[in-house]
């Protein structure tokens, strides 16, 4: 005989209190994104905590920029076409390869939810960029991090060996945010040969430009011979667009495909997109780079400085020199502070200052002198 139907109203959920919607646990549990300090309001500081490019927009740019703004009643292109297709042509791969969005962090976002499901693994090095581990967590998955090594190097074969079957990302961060060394061709092509094909290579180029190490893999080629790797760059350091965030990924056309599908809609503006596209014309692009000549020419007097103070520390590819502090790191950054010179500290690692304007370098070497004698 078939049971008589209930007629009890089911017990109500429970709820947290009253004005309380709970967060998911992975949010709670978020690290902070420390921004580089900023100069206050009528300081007179330089500001290196941030690796901006200290040039400002060239002429050409700042008239895109200007006649793009008179249209911001307007939604920009979707799908970024004619930049698309300008930084195709500047990487040497087809349209379809490329896919652009709201800085590289936006980018990276858009990568992992394109491959990572909840509880998987996505291994990359400590200490890099302070974006990884915020960008794993959301998308659900779970960080994986392996120690950079005593001079501030990733470790590929130990990164290599963190892989398990639940790993669906590897991040490679060359030259490395914050400390600077730049992956070596031989190690990338080691560390791609011994992950499974199904795994995805992420090599984050954010500071591409300003690389002159002989050894550096060239990315492109690295990426057109394996499918599981896919390119990370922006136009916010060595082009100088920080402020209007545009970043970009290049990889293989059903991977890219994948990226624009979860990609925010209209993710990058008008006025950056045509900003972009004046920046990478031919004549505009040589006086850019030009200017990264200057300041590689500027790290390297810096660095050569540094290392006639008795300093040894990371060889850096980048526009930035780190500082091993360990403990003493806030101290430190106080006492550059104190001097007029703001630099980005990570509390018990060390301190990480850009490569600006050739006076702030100056401050910067009276500064590391007076490191040297606390």
């Amino acid at each position: 005989m078939p049971e008589e139907p209930t007629t009890e109203t089911p017990a109500p959920a429970a709820h947290a209190p009253h004005g309380h919607v709970p967060l998911r646990e992975a949010v709670d549990a978020l690290p902070p994104y420390v921004p580089g300090a900023r100069a206050g309001a009528g300081e007179r500081v330089w500001k290196l905590s941030s690796n901006e490019n200290p040039y400002p927009p060239l002429p050409s740019v700042l008239e895109a920029i200007a006649a793009a703004a008179t249209e911001t009643n307007r939604y920009p292109d979707m799908y970024a076409s004619e930049l698309v297709e300008a930084l195709a042509e500047h990487a040497g791969v087809s349209r379809e390869q490329v896919v652009v969005g709201n800085g590289s962090v936006a980018v990276l976002a858009h990568i992992l939810q394109t491959v990572v499901d909840a509880g998987d693994e996505v291994v990359f090095p400590w200490r890099s960029f302070e974006a990884y581990p915020i960008a794993v967590a959301v998308a659900g998955g779970t960080a994986v991090t392996v120690p950079v090594d005593a001079a501030g190097r990733l470790d590929l074969p130990a990164m290599a060996a963190a892989v398990t079957p639940r790993t669906r990302v590897v991040l490679v961060c060359t030259p490395n945010n914050p400390t600077g060394p730049v992956v070596h061709r031989d190690e990338l092509e080691d560390l791609v040969a011994a992950v499974p094909s199904d795994v995805l290579v992420v090599v984050d180029e954010a500071y591409l430009e300003f690389v002159r190490d002989p050894q550096a893999p060239d990315g492109v080629e690295v990426m057109n011979r394996h499918e599981n790797v896919v390119l990370l760059r922006t136009l916010s350091k060595a082009y100088g667009l920080a402020g209007l965030r545009v970043g970009y990924a290049v990889g293989s056309p059903r991977l890219v495909a994948g990226i624009r599908a979860v990609s925010t809609p209209f993710g990058v503006s008008h006025v950056a997109q045509r900003a972009a596209i004046a920046s990478l014309q031919p004549a505009a692009q040589a006086e850019l780079l030009e200017r990264v000549d200057a300041l590689v020419a500027e790290r390297t007097r810096v660095v050569e400085g540094l290392a006639a103070q008795g300093w040894e520390l990371p060889e850096t590819q980048a526009n930035f020199v780190w500082f091993p502090f360990g403990e003493a790191t806030s101290a430190r950054a106080a006492e550059a502070s104190a001097a007029g010179l703001l630099v980005r500290p990570f509390a018990g690692d060390g301190i990480r200052v850009s490569i600006g304007e050739r006076e702030a370098n100056d401050l910067l070497l009276e500064v590391a002198r007076r490191w040297r004698t606390a």
